[in-house]
């Protein structure tokens, strides 16, 4: 006779556990992450830089803020870019 308890632990010890994560793996993980946020401000930066480039209407302080939007765009584009970099090297420091 089957009990609830006796199913439960049934269940419980068929399913896999998830084994603890490696160092490499988990700095693999950060490193995905944090790409894809500072991808995801630089096209913030892009889509709000275009916009007061396209509505400055010549105004000269709007065109420049909307160049220094730009600029912001192409460091954090950088910034994703070089992510993996920093963070191996981080990996090989730690031993990974």
């Amino acid at each position: 006779m089957h009990t609830t308890l006796n199913v439960l632990n049934d269940i419980i010890a068929a399913a896999p556990l998830a084994a603890p994560k490696t160092l490499p793996q988990v700095i693999d993980g950060i490193r995905l992450w944090i790409m894809g946020i500072i991808a995801a401000v630089a096209t913030m930066f892009l889509t709000v830089g275009g916009l007061q480039y396209m509505f400055a209407g010549g105004d000269p302080g709007r065109v420049e803020q909307a160049k220094e939007n730009f600029k912001s765009a192409l460091k954090g584009y950088a910034l994703a870019v070089l992510a993996p970099v920093v963070l191996t090297v981080l990996q090989g420091i730690l031993g990974g």
